[in-house]
C-alpha cells in the first residue's frame, strides 16, 4: 500500500463530510452517508482512511456452549489484517451487544489504524479515550459479543440498513456531522470537486459579509 497519510491528513485539515455528501449528490451518489446515530465518541474527532470492511451476524446466545465454537468467529483475523491508514468498519449485527472494545483499540492502533467505525455499539470507553483512538459508533454499550455475534467475513462489500453500500477500500471520513463513504473507483472526481467546494464557500462567505443577498449569492456561484 502506498503512503496515502499526506492525502488523508489534508482531508481531514480542509475537507467535511457535508461538503463531499454534496458533491456526490450532485454526480448521482445519493446514499454515501452511514445512518445518523453513529457518531463520534469524541464530539471533535475528524477521521479519513481506507474502509476494512467487517461483516457482523448475530448467533444465538447458547451456541458459545458449543465445544467446537469459534469465540468471535473471524474478528481476530480482521483485526490482525488492519493496514496503517484502514479504519475498521462494521455492520450486520442487531443492536444488542458491543462490535469494539479497549483491548482492540490497542491492537488497532499498533498497527497504525486510523479508526473504527462500528453500526452498533462499543464498550471500555474509559480505556478508548485514554488511547486516544478514535471510534465512532452508535454509543456505549457493555454487554459481549463473544456469544450473541460472529464475524462471518471481511475485506468484502457491505451493505448498511439504510442502503449505504460500503466496499473494501473506499475512502471513509467521519466527523461531528456523521460518516460518509467516497468509492473509490470515483474518489478523485469527489475529491476534486470537494476541495473547489471548499474555496467557492469561502468566497460566498466573503460575500456574506460584504452584505450581498443569499439570493444574488446562489445565482451567482450555486453554492449556499
Amino acid at each position: 500500500m502506498t503512503n496515502e497519510a499526506p492525502l488523508f491528513d489534508r482531508i481531514r485539515q480542509e475537507l467535511f463530510s457535508a461538503v463531499l455528501g454534496d458533491v456526490m449528490d450532485v454526480i448521482g451518489l445519493t446514499r454515501q452517508f452511514l445512518p445518523p446515530e453513529i457518531r463520534g465518541l469524541v464530539p471533535g474527532a475528524v477521521i479519513a482512511g481506507r474502509a476494512l470492511t467487517v461483516q457482523e451476524a448475530d448467533c444465538a446466545a447458547d451456541a458459545g456452549a458449543r465445544s467446537d465454537a469459534k469465540p468471535f468467529g473471524l474478528m481476530f483475523e480482521a483485526l490482525d489484517d488492519l493496514k496503517p491508514g484502514e479504519i475498521y468498519i462494521c455492520t450486520g449485527s442487531s443492536p444488542t451487544y458491543a462490535l469494539w472494545g479497549g483491548l482492540m483499540s490497542t491492537r488497532a492502533r499498533k498497527l497504525g489504524a486510523t479508526g473504527a467505525v462500528l453500526d452498533g455499539y462499543h464498550r471500555d470507553t474509559r480505556e478508548i479515550l485514554e488511547l486516544g483512538f478514535p471510534v465512532f459508533s452508535a454509543g456505549s454499550y457493555a454487554q459481549d459479543q463473544r456469544v450473541r455475534g460472529r464475524v462471518i467475513d471481511f475485506r468484502c462489500p457491505i451493505l448498511f440498513r439504510n442502503g449505504c453500500r460500503v466496499e473494501n477500500g473506499d475512502l471513509v471520513v467521519g466527523d461531528v456531522d456523521g460518516v460518509v463513504i467516497v468509492p473509490a473507483a470515483r474518489e478523485q472526481e469527489v475529491l476534486a470537486a470537494a476541495f473547489a467546494k471548499v474555496r467557492g464557500e469561502s468566497d460566498v462567505r466573503d460575500m456574506i459579509l460584504a452584505g450581498q443577498s443569499t439570493v444574488d449569492i446562489f445565482a451567482k456561484t450555486g453554492i449556499m
